[in-house]
């Protein structure tokens, strides 16, 4: 091992004593890299080796490279670049190489392998990295991706992107990502011999024989792309994608024109044919005269829009599917939020926007997320009748979903419906009593702001008989903060006390007593002990923090510090697992004043 190591220091000699002689390294530097290199180089020829110490030396290698080009840059000298630079980095390709050889699966590395030779201009070991890669992670096509685009993107080679991408497909046939790249490197190709063409021709150079392809000019070769991937994938979503491809060009007019050919053709049972077509008529030139004044550009975003829903009429006559009705509804949405200047058109458009919302609701085809931003548009427009009938027929369309039902009741509460009441009872019979939570939380937050209190604490008490432990549970903890805000002290003392042998329970229906106790003027002790003792017969087994908080209340003012070790003694009996070694911990930091 140390032949090899001595070896390979001595071969760094020469670029060594040319830094020194240069003047961009000291001695002292030049000894100081020895001794690291040579620690280094041993490491790598340990018996048991770490990727991590084949990164740090080329993390170091690369500081090198990185300083001398400082050093260049600092004392103005740019010479001997082959017997300084060339070795150093030639060195640590060989060790990126050795790293992945020993690691193949690790893609990272590799990629760091391409990356630095990006960065330092070594063009012609890229494509020999990246075929080496290839030979090991065929699976993975993002990889033939990259590979490809360097080779058109570094090394200026259509010819051997075109291969990489050739071999791509063998191994993934059916991926559509390769196929977009494929066929933007093509038309990238085409347009850069169409520059070249144009160069050449504004310098009146003549070519002799050479003739430039008017096939390939023309994107030909594009065209065969598309035509291998639209007959291996046939989906409207991937043909649109090269659509949009082709269009970034400005030389692709005749392939953009049988792409939407096709697209008509075999692709009118999905939606998004038809999504597609319509907006494509939003980006339709307009009239020059008529863009010259506001009203005339209002009139021609009005015309687009008519144009647009028309196709969206064909589209729904056509495939009268609920995801087609769900593009449509999309796109009225979208625009109703957008401002019209001009009332007249203003008024027109939004009718004809909303009207087509209305029919999709008639045909049972809206989706419930859209209801909400329908209401906030009429409600935008002082529309509360139409509000109205919108929020009932979310619940007719949805009626046994808790959003469709509390959207449709927050709706009319704020609008002030005088039949809340049986709204409530209706939204109470139709939804999953296990869902219904939120819609009892809505229902006593209404009638506690719009009723008698004898109604509220009725509906209060129908919740507590709620077969969900959840909902009962709930209510017993807003029926308390109700009582206190009502009836203050007395009222909420009278409702624990009433509630607190009626389960299921929860922890913060005590909690929030001994919240309510503790507010008052002179809290009674008593009454606090006898909270937490009715709270640890139901919580004590598992709830170390009731312990401590118990013993921390004792430990107060108004407490009684020697109850706080039968308090312990207690806690320690009763809790159960994990619990006791969490109280034990923090009983401890509690009595060292800690916690």
């Amino acid at each position: 091992m140390a032949e090899v190591v001595q070896q390979r220091i001595e071969e760094r000699i020469p670029e060594l004593e040319q830094l020194q002689r240069v003047g961009l390294f000291t001695k002292k530097e030049v000894k100081c890299i020895i001794k690291r290199t040579t620690a280094l180089e041993y490491k790598l020829h340990r018996a048991i080796i770490n990727k991590e110490d084949f990164i740090a030396y080329i993390q170091y290698e690369i500081n090198i490279l990185e300083l001398v080009k400082k050093r260049r840059a600092h004392i103005h000298y740019q010479f001997k670049r082959e017997e300084i630079e060339f070795p150093i980095i030639h060195r640590i390709n060989s060790i990126f190489r050795r790293a992945t050889n020993k690691w193949k699966d690790d893609v990272q590395l590799w990629l760091s392998h391409v990356a630095f030779c990006k960065k330092w201009a070594t063009k012609g070991q890229i494509s020999k990295v990246f075929s080496a890669m290839l030979a090991i992670h065929p699976d993975k096509s993002a990889l033939w991706i990259m590979a490809a685009k360097s080779e058109l993107e570094d090394r200026d080679s259509s010819e051997s992107a075109r291969h990489l991408f050739l071999r791509a497909l063998r191994f993934h046939p059916n991926n559509k990502k390769v196929y977009q790249e494929y066929f933007r490197m093509e038309l990238l190709h085409s347009e850069k011999l169409r520059r070249q063409k144009k160069d050449l021709e504004m310098a009146e150079i003549d070519l002799g024989e050479y003739e430039f392809s008017p096939e390939i000019l023309s994107g030909k070769l594009a065209e065969v792309v598309y035509r291998n991937a639209t007959g291996k994938i046939k989906e409207a979503e991937f043909v649109i994608s090269l659509l949009n491809i082709a269009a970034i060009f400005d030389f692709t007019k005749e392939i953009q024109d049988s792409i939407l050919q096709d697209l008509q053709t075999n692709f009118t049972e999905d939606s998004l044919t038809w999504d597609f077509m319509a907006k494509r008529e939003l980006d339709a030139p307009g009239v020059g005269e008529e863009l010259q004044t506001a009203k005339g550009r209002a009139s021609d975003v009005n015309r687009r829009e008519e144009r647009c829903c028309q196709v969206y009429e064909e589209g729904v006559k056509s495939l009268n599917s609920e995801p087609m009705w769900t593009r449509y509804v999309a796109f009225c949405l979208e625009r109703l939020k957008r401002k019209t200047n001009v009332q007249d058109l203003k008024e027109k458009r939004k009718e004809r926007l909303l009207g087509v919302l209305q029919r999709a609701n008639d045909s049972s085809m809206l989706k419930e997320d859209y209801y909400k931003e329908w209401l906030q548009i009429l409600l935008s427009c002082g529309d509360t009748e139409g509000v109205a009938s919108v929020a009932m027929a979310a619940t007719q369309h949805y009626s046994q979903s808790v959003s469709a039902w509390s959207l449709c009741l927050q709706t009319l509460m704020q609008l002030g419906n005088r039949d809340m009441g049986k709204l409530f009872q209706d939204a109470l019979t139709h939804v999953n009593p296990k869902e219904s939570l939120p819609l009892w939380q809505l229902q006593v937050q209404w009638s506690a702001a719009n009723q008698a209190p004898e109604e509220t604490e009725g509906i209060f008490k129908r919740g507590l008989l709620s077969a969900v432990a959840a909902v009962a549970m709930e209510m017993k903890e807003l029926y308390l903060d109700w009582s206190y805000s009502t009836g203050e002290y007395k009222k909420a003392r009278k409702t624990f006390k009433s509630l607190q042998e009626i389960r299921p329970l929860s922890k913060a229906f005590f909690t929030r007593m001994i919240e309510i106790e503790k507010k008052q003027e002179t809290p009674k002790q008593n009454n606090l002990r006898d909270y937490y003792e009715r709270a640890l017969q139901e919580f004590g087994t598992t709830d170390d923090d009731l312990w401590l908080q118990y013993i921390q209340e004792e430990m107060g003012p108004g407490g009684k510090p020697e109850n706080c070790g039968k308090i312990h003694w207690r806690a320690m009996k009763f809790l159960e697992g994990e619990s006791v070694e969490r109280f034990t911990s923090r009983y401890t930091l509690l009595q060292t004043g800690h916690l």
